[in-house]
Order: structure tokens, then C-alpha cells, then sequence
């Protein structure tokens, strides 16, 4: 009988040892569970619309964007210790800091309506890319340049050549000319009356996305020093294939003297002037280095640092 109750009682010990063990295992499995839970990205309810809150973005929409901002000097913030500099009334400077933006989130669209893979822009301009596959790179600086001087009846200023050598005025084509090409020959040929009106602008602009390019662009820019980087001034590439992007905003360091600055692009096909992203910062930061060194690294290009052109004035 002692033997027994020994046995018995030895059964019972590795009885609740087990138990303890099996008890504990479940607990750390659930613990587990929770843990899983806990990391994964919370859910908000906007407009019925279910999303997920990721801190990343949070923090970079709290450091760089305020979505609310109707215009790209509203809705682009700078780094901490930098201030935009300034540039007089009415320039084309504070032209292009001040285009319109489409709503914060909104995605670029081909001419075709067709929305673009590559994540690679903080916001769109709110300006027409037309249904035509014309306004890609050039056409798009040419469009921003072209703007501008239209919308302060410049209308002396705004020629451009194409590819061929022809030199395209918007006076003449107000006149009611309009270009003819044959083969690898341009002239001009009467048909209409005078227009100054805004359709009769577009169509100028349509011709000359047709026939100008990166190569004719470049060829009537002058080349400028880094150092001397203004908004407006432009990084390009002027060959078959080429592109380029403008400087829409400059800012610049209060102590150091650094400059930075933000770009904007069309591409192929032809889409939305969006403004790009600076791949080299894991933060956000869509602001670009005056001191990038040899090559500035944009998300769909690379410029050296002597392809940087102005517009003549």
C-alpha cells in the first residue's frame, strides 16, 4: 500500500506539471496573437470609407504637406531652418510658386484618362493636359512658361522653334496664320482672322508641342552655373530621347546659405505636371539639394549639374 500511494502520487505531480505547462504555452500563444494584432496598421472611418492609418505617412504629411494648401508655396512646407526666398511681384518666379494644385491625394492622369503606375510626386497641377498625346516634358515647361506670358499679354515673348529651325510666334499666328508643314519644311499660310483669345492660344500650343522638343529647346536656352539656380530655370537633357523638369520653388537655409528647390515634370505619354518626389530622402522630403553633387537623381531621370538651362529675357 505505501508503494502505491507513492505511485499514486507521483501520477498526480506530473499531472499538474503538464497541465501547468500546456496552460502556459496557451497563454504565450495568445499573447502572440495579440501582439500581431496590436502591430498591424489601425483602421479610421472616413466618409464611410475604410483606411489604413500609417504613421510614415502621417509624419511625413505633418512635416511637408498641408493638404489643405491650394497652391504649391500653400501646400509644400519647407524644412525646419529654411525660408523660400524671394522673388518680385509679378515674376514668373512667383508664377510658378503659385500654381494651382489639384485636391491633396489626387493621382496623375495620361491624356487618355488613364492613371499613372509610378508613385512618384507629392501633388498634381491643376492645369489641362488636353486628349492629345502632345504635352510631355518640353511641351510641359513650354506650357508653363507660355502661361505665364500669355496671362500678362506678353504675347511678343512667346515664340519657340521647332526641331527644324522654324521659329513659331504666337503674334503671327494671332494674326491668323498658321503653320503648314511638309516634310521636313515649315511655312507660314493666311487663314483666319485676328485671335487673342485663350482657344485660339491652346491651338498655338498644340502646334508647337508637335513639332518641338528637348533637342529645339535646348538649343534656345542659355546655359547657366549651378550656383546661380533660380525657380524657372530648368534641368535638361536636349537629345533623342531627352527630358527635362522645372524649379517651381526655392527655399534656402538661414544659417548655412543651402539652397533647396522643388521640381515639376510632365513625361511620356503625355500627363498631368505633377511635382516630383526626391528619392534620395526616406522621409518625405520632396525638397532637392543645391549640393547633390555631380548627377541629380530625380525618379524617372538624371541630369548632370551643367544641363541646367533659362528661359531668354
Amino acid at each position: 500500500m505505501p508503494m502505491l500511494r507513492k505511485i499514486m502520487q507521483l501520477v498526480a505531480a506530473a499531472v499538474l506539471i503538464f497541465a501547468l505547462m500546456v496552460g502556459c504555452t496557451s497563454e504565450q500563444s495568445q499573447l502572440n496573437e495579440k501582439t500581431e494584432i496590436a502591430e498591424k496598421p489601425r483602421l479610421e472611418e472616413k466618409d464611410g470609407i475604410s483606411s489604413p492609418t500609417n504613421k510614415s505617412e502621417q509624419n511625413y504629411e505633418q512635416s511637408f504637406i498641408n493638404s489643405h494648401g491650394k497652391t504649391i508655396s500653400e501646400r509644400i512646407k519647407v524644412p525646419k531652418g529654411y525660408e523660400r526666398v524671394e522673388v518680385p511681384r509679378g515674376s514668373f518666379a512667383e508664377y510658378l510658386r503659385n500654381l494651382p494644385l489639384k485636391p491633396h491625394g489626387t493621382k496623375v492622369r495620361y491624356y487618355n484618362g488613364e492613371e499613372k503606375p509610378n508613385d512618384v510626386y507629392v501633388a498634381v497641377i491643376d492645369i489641362d493636359v488636353g486628349t492629345r498625346d502632345l504635352q510631355q516634358c518640353a511641351d510641359a515647361v513650354i506650357r508653363l512658361y507660355s502661361e505665364y506670358l500669355y496671362k500678362n499679354r506678353q504675347y511678343d515673348k512667346i515664340h519657340f522653334n521647332f526641331t527644324n529651325g522654324f521659329r513659331a510666334d504666337f503674334k503671327k499666328w494671332m494674326q491668323g496664320y498658321r503653320i503648314k508643314v511638309e516634310g521636313n519644311k515649315a511655312y507660314w499660310v493666311k487663314k483666319t482672322g485676328y485671335s487673342d483669345d485663350y482657344v485660339c492660344f491652346r491651338k498655338y500650343l498644340d502646334m508647337v508641342f508637335a513639332y518641338a522638343g528637348t533637342l529645339s529647346l535646348s538649343q534656345e536656352m542659355k546655359r547657366i552655373p549651378l550656383k546661380n539656380l533660380q525657380i524657372g530655370d530648368v534641368f535638361l537633357k536636349g537629345s533623342d530621347p531627352g527630358h527635362c523638369v522645372i524649379v517651381v520653388d526655392i527655399a534656402q537655409n538661414t544659417k548655412t546659405g543651402e539652397k533647396i528647390f522643388l521640381l515639376a515634370q510632365s513625361y511620356m505619354p503625355a500627363q498631368d505636371i505633377h511635382i516630383l518626389k526626391n528619392p534620395a530622402n526616406d522621409d518625405g522630403n520632396p525638397w532637392y539639394s543645391i549640393n547633390f553633387g555631380d548627377v541629380l537623381i530625380t525618379p524617372e531621370w538624371q541630369f548632370t549639374k551643367d544641363q541646367v538651362y533659362r528661359f531668354w529675357e
